[in-house]
């Protein structure tokens, strides 16, 4: 009989109290619960990379979601989580077996409503699996009681801090197809789709989807824009995106890092935008009091070098935990 696996929930301990506590410290799980009523921010795992596969890209994102626990584990936390007032809870994980994507998301979508739907709820955090992961949000948003239980729903929107427009139109879903599945849901819905994506790197989208973007109504700044922008034009285009928004869903691709600071995706960026950046963007996103769902995609742990990607990742988690309103709920939607 084997051990079983250690959790990748441990750390070091250097005393106890608010100011020495770290994420391994406070985190429920299973084995540890909290009461779920409590104000709380939700984690949980999709361990998928058929979506990245079926892509053609180099499979292993479905190990991401432990590594990512493991960045996570010794990052100090504040304020009223490090307090007690807010709890992290980890709920476990759904997965895609075999070449399954399909089912997979349909059971990820499934946990990622419930999490949502959670009386305590303030974030839900996925961490991803390939860029496939967003479809499963989506379905998880969509089915969420705040979103389905109303004539008129809430107006939500999805920024995507990406490389990659991923509005592919294949016979079957892949990591690249997600946004194009999005559309297309919303459209039969009698609804527009509300998409920004940051990042895109110009060689690394065809005309095709460029004309597909404009067709949607996508909203887009390149790599280079967001250089030229800076932090402050980060903050405020994602503050303008969302404030006609009562919902924001935020997706993260790992492949807008650069290659020295994310070599651990399946397609490292020769440019990129700065991780200092990036940062912005998701301080925005979060301090908009608006961010109800964000996803960490295309971590792939096999081709990481000294952990450089899954830190960046678990830095960017901790940003919008710590920058959430979390002592209060979120903009009350309309409708």
């Amino acid at each position: 009989m084997t051990d079983p696996a250690p959790s990748p929930w441990s750390g070091r301990i250097d005393g106890e109290g608010p100011e020495h506590a770290r994420w391994h410290q406070v985190v429920r799980t299973a084995a540890t619960p909290g009461d779920p009523a409590d104000p709380h921010v939700a984690v949980l795992g999709f361990r998928s990379d058929e979506g990245v596969r079926r892509n053609r890209g180099r499979v292993g994102a479905a190990e991401a979601p432990d590594a990512l626990r493991r960045a996570l584990a010794p990052m100090a936390v504040h304020g009223a989580i490090a307090r007690g007032e807010t709890g992290i809870h980890d709920l476990g994980d759904a997965r895609t077996v075999g070449e399954a994507l399909e089912t997979g998301q349909a059971a990820a979508g499934h946990l990622i409503a419930s999490a949502l739907d959670r009386p305590g709820s303030v974030l839900t955090v996925v961490l991803g699996g390939g860029h496939e992961t967003a479809w499963a949000s989506y379905l998880g948003l969509q089915d969420s009681t705040a979103m389905s239980s109303s004539e008129e729903p809430p107006r939500w929107g999805v920024l995507n801090l990406d490389a990659h427009f991923d509005l592919r139109e294949e016979p079957r879903p892949t990591s690249g197809t997600p946004f194009a599945q999005m559309a297309a849901a919303e459209a039969a819905a009698g609804r527009e789709l509300h998409y920004r994506v940051l990042g895109i790197a110009e060689p690394s989208n065809t005309g095709v989807l460029f004309d597909r973007a404009r067709e949607l109504g996508v909203s887009w700044w390149t790599d280079v824009q967001c250089l030229e922008a800076g932090a402050e034009g980060m903050r405020r285009t994602v503050a303008d995106f969302a404030a006609d928004l009562d919902v924001l869903y935020l997706t993260i691709d790992l492949d807008v890092l650069p290659a020295q600071t994310a070599p651990g995706v399946s397609a490292p960026a020769a440019f990129g935008v700065p991780l200092p950046l990036i940062e912005a963007a998701v301080r925005a996103a979060a301090g908009t009091g608006k961010l109800a769902l964000l996803d960490v995609v295309e971590l792939n742990p096999s081709l990481d070098v000294d952990g450089r990607t899954a830190k960046a990742a678990a830095r960017l988690i901790d940003t919008a935990v710590r920058t959430m309103p979390l002592s209060s709920a979120r903009a009350t939607p309309r409708g």
